[in-house]
């Protein structure tokens, strides 16, 4: 004999226990900071109850709530867009440094692989003049990132890598970043569901060895550098030492750094005099 489901509780019944159990039997982690933050988000019962539905259901935290905390910033998170990763707060605070010594000018930054925008949001907080420019190949990261950017002044492109900038920034970037794809495809299928299900493949398959978009960022970036600029591309470790001999062949001076607090690690390259 087969019995009805049990009923969702009622709007008003969604105490702050109820929602962390609620959360914590669909297997969310930190339940309790979770159900703070929807609790804080919902702008009525009825509208608290569809956040922790859809919560419990699999949908990314970010997504319900709309927005991605992200080097102290609140970034604009639409559903369908990657979700910005802590990690990346690593790749941003050696971009920031790298672009402070262009000190009494402009800092001209651009982020490939921009997804919401984050890290050239990030960069604009953090630094008195800078020139923001990020490129998505995804139309809705693309919605995403402009609106995020557009009180810094920040420009965004649709289009796949360099090609939709503009040929002025040809040889005059500062700081080049990118947090590109670079999952191997067959271990797409072994990301927590909340990324394989609700974040665009392609910001996350990064070919068979994982490095496919990262070879094609470091095969363009000396044409868009300037003198001495930094290319800063964001890897797992275990890709870092591959990462690091295709810049070299490309004509960059690499080196890695690495964040065991974050579980981060980026490749960095900076351009050496005579490369075209």
């Amino acid at each position: 004999m087969s019995s009805s489901p049990s009923p969702s509780p009622s709007p008003s019944s969604l105490s702050r226990s109820v929602i962390v159990t609620m959360l914590r039997t669909a297997g969310c982690v930190f339940a309790e900071d979770e159900a703070r933050l929807l609790l804080s988000a919902a702008r009525t019962p009825a509208d608290l109850a569809d956040m922790v539905e859809r919560r419990a259901a699999g949908l990314p935290l970010e997504h319900v709530l709309g927005w991605a905390e992200f080097c102290g910033l609140r970034i604009a998170v639409e559903p369908g867009v990657f979700v910005p990763r802590r990690r990346t707060e690593f790749l941003v605070a050696h971009a920031t440094a790298l672009a402070r010594q262009t000190a009494g000018r402009r800092a001209v930054v651009v982020d490939l692989c921009c997804g919401s925008g984050a890290l050239g949001v990030a960069l604009a907080a953090a630094l008195d003049q800078v020139e923001v420019h990020a490129v998505d190949i995804d139309p809705a990261a693309v919605r995403c990132a402009r609106r995020n950017l557009a009180a810094t002044g920040g420009r965004v492109y649709e289009g796949d890598l360099y090609e939709p900038l503009p040929a002025t920034l040809r040889g005059q970037v500062d700081v080049l970043v990118a947090s590109p794809p670079y999952v191997p495809t067959e271990a797409i299928g072994l990301l927590p569901p909340e990324a394989r299900e609700h974040e665009p493949l392609v910001a996350l398959d990064g070919g068979a060895d994982g490095l496919d978009i990262v070879r094609r960022v470091v095969a363009g970036a000396s044409r868009w550098l300037a003198p001495g600029g930094h290319l800063l591309v964001e890897t797992s470790e275990r890709q870092a030492p591959r990462a690091v001999r295709i810049m070299a062949r490309a004509g960059l001076a690499p080196r890695t750094a690495h964040s065991e607090d974050l579980m981060a690690t980026a490749v960095i390259g900076v351009l050496r005099s005579g490369v075209d």
